[in-house]
């Protein structure tokens, strides 16, 4: 399976009720790769996205501790630990195996990883890809590029594109 859908956002609340509508739909073991230019969105993304799944502390950029991890309370999605990590400083893919990522998502985990395609060849399989790019003519107005490869989505993909649909342009 290999299918995106592309959408905008034009404030960061928005971009924030896009994360949210798409968490709503993510169980045990998701990695989400978040891609984009500095200023993107990509904490944006997380803070909408962690809001959705209960966290009630605020989720800020990992940039300098690498991965920081959220105790999400119980609830239908079944996730029990949003992990959110920065590989931006990562200089090889070795440094991004080494965060134990694929590992921590099997203990009822979900991931996001801001500059998500760096860490593409390693936790890639089955990852849903968000790609947020800034509009250069509106500062808040992000064009948001959702894709889904191999078989993790299969199944969740027709409900996800629902979900989202508010948000999506033909491409």
């Amino acid at each position: 399976m290999s299918e995106r859908t592309v959408l905008v956002t034009d404030s960061a609340e928005s971009t924030r009720a896009l994360a949210a509508a798409i968490a709503a739909h993510c169980v045990p073991g998701d990695v989400l790769l978040l891609a984009g230019d500095l200023g993107a969105g990509k904490t944006t993304f997380s803070q909408g996205f962690g809001r959705a799944l209960g966290i009630d502390e605020p989720v800020t950029s990992p940039t300098f501790t690498l991965v920081r991890q959220y105790e999400v309370p119980v609830g239908p999605t079944g996730v029990r630990t949003l992990l959110h990590a920065d590989v931006y400083r990562l200089d090889r893919l070795a440094e991004i195996t080494d965060l134990g990522l694929g590992q921590l998502v099997e203990d009822g985990g979900v991931a996001l990883v801001e500059w998500g395609d760096a860490a593409e060849p390693v936790l890639g399989d089955g990852a849903l890809s968000v790609l947020l790019v800034t509009d250069p003519d509106d500062d808040d107005r992000r064009v948001i590029t959702v894709a889904a490869d191999g078989a993790a989505w299969a199944d969740r993909w027709s409900a996800l594109t629902s979900a989202i649909e508010p948000w999506r342009v033909d491409a």
